[in-house]
């Protein structure tokens, strides 16, 4: 009766149909993602043998999304995020396509997958961060929203325990155009859950008479507000000096491990248990109580986690330290992502989401140069240590903010209208009050 209890906690975001529906495609869809990443880093590896491609590689992905996020943000604050949606993954798909052609007819060449991670990562501009504010309009309780935000992630570690084992033997089997196949095909579930939506109408954003202003909205609103704009900083360091392992990978599955795409598969395999256990961890709270410290605690884990693992020669116990650092790099993105969702504004939370996106995911291009290039120089190890560190010293600094912030969350959540539990919770993590409206 305790264990039915405890799992009705766990998935109580999913009473909601929309939520349920959106939750079934994306398992699908990112199983088939996370495929074609393990593919494309082994193929590109292949191709060239330099780390510091493989670096140039996962920047022309990942700029984009640092240049138009932000821009993406005021659109989206205006638009119908759930026609964008289908329209980014339907783009998506086609990319997919396209690359899965010209692996399996032998001509694919590495400035085509360059020009191709270029297309996806405009694309990705739009789409992650209006899929990030869409799950305020399918989850109707704000009281679900971390539980949401959670499931959320457990979706994606799932996907990211899943798709890179089985790309690892499907590489092996049959070579990589495959999983590019598989990833294309894929976008049609979540597609068909798009479809099967039914939203209720929302109010969209004022509608200025140019873009600037509302840029300028966006920025003044997000960095004015000292809780974001820490928690945005902290996310922008760790996604330069850690996030970048994920590129390097290829590199300690072949040279230190001496291993093959199945030990690449296995090593991000680590990375999505540790990840998923982190996402459970989130989506069983039933409150914000401690977020603040939990993630300055998680920001440090994950920092020793990598540095840990780049010292080691053993295949188990780097497996043992990416499970750790998985679960680090979860519980920390999460709790980010679970307070700024909630004391953000309804008007301001696609530009909000977009900077968001913008710390996480398009600050990493410059963290994949540096990588490709240091790993090229001082090999991938030093480079992680590095790294390392630096996610280390981040945390210890983001901690001594928090005492500093303790004193505003309380009438932040009064005036949302948020339990007095929530309020409570984070007034004791961070301090977070609502930025002076313009």
């Amino acid at each position: 009766m305790r264990n039915q209890v405890n799992l009705k906690i766990l998935l109580r975001a999913l009473k909601h149909k929309n939520y349920q529906l959106y939750f079934s495609g994306q398992i699908i869809s990112l199983t088939g993602s996370w495929m074609q990443q393990v593919a494309l880093s082994w193929l590109v590896y292949r191709i060239s043998g330099d780390p510091f491609i493989l670096g140039l590689v996962g920047f022309s992905s990942q700029i984009p999304i640092l240049i138009l996020s932000p821009i993406a943000g005021v659109l989206i604050d205006r638009m119908n995020k759930h026609r964008l949606i289908i329209s980014t993954q339907i783009l998506l798909m086609l990319q997919a396509s396209l690359l899965t052609f010209l692996v399996l007819t032998d001509v694919i060449k590495v400035w085509q997958i360059i020009l191709l991670n270029i297309f996806s990562g405009v694309v990705n501009a739009f789409d992650l961060p209006a899929r990030q504010s869409f799950i305020v309009e399918i989850v109707e309780s704000r009281e679900d929203l971390g539980n949401a935000i959670a499931l959320n992630s457990s979706i994606f570690n799932s996907a990211r325990l899943a798709g890179p084992s089985i790309a690892g033997l499907l590489i092996s089997a049959v070579g990589e155009g495959i999983c590019f196949l598989i990833n294309a095909v894929s976008f049609i579930a979540v597609i068909i859950a798009l479809f099967a939506m039914k939203i209720k109408p929302h109010h969209l954003g004022a509608r200025h008479p140019d873009m600037l202003q509302g840029f300028k909205e966006g920025i003044k609103y997000t960095f004015g507000f000292i809780p974001i704009r820490t928690i945005l900083l902290l996310i922008a360091l760790v996604s330069i000096v850690g996030m970048p392992y994920t590129i390097l990978m290829p590199v300690f599955a072949k040279e230190i491990l001496h291993g093959g795409p199945n030990t690449l598969g296995f090593l991000l395999g680590a990375v999505g248990i540790g990840a998923l256990c982190g996402a459970f961890y989130m989506a069983a709270r039933n409150s914000v109580l401690g977020l603040g410290k939990i993630i300055a605690i998680a920001a440090s884990t994950f920092g020793l986690g990598l540095i840990l693992f780049s010292l080691s020669r053993n295949f188990v116990l780097s497996m043992t330290m990416l499970v750790l650092t998985g679960m680090s790099m979860m519980v920390q993105m999460s709790s980010s992502n679970t307070i700024l969702q909630t004391i953000v504004e309804d008007k301001m939370r696609g530009r909000v989401m977009s900077f968001y996106t913008t710390a996480f995911t398009g600050m990493a291009p410059f963290g994949s140069l540096i990588a490709g290039f240091l790993a090229s120089r001082i090999g991938a190890p030093n480079t992680l240590i590095i790294g390392g560190f630096c996610c280390m010293t981040g945390a210890l600094l983001f901690a001594k903010q928090l005492p500093t912030l303790k004193d505003l969350v309380h009438p932040i959540y009064v005036r949302m209208g948020i339990i007095p539990e929530v309020a409570e919770g984070l007034q004791s993590a961070s301090n977070l009050r609502v930025p002076p409206e313009n």
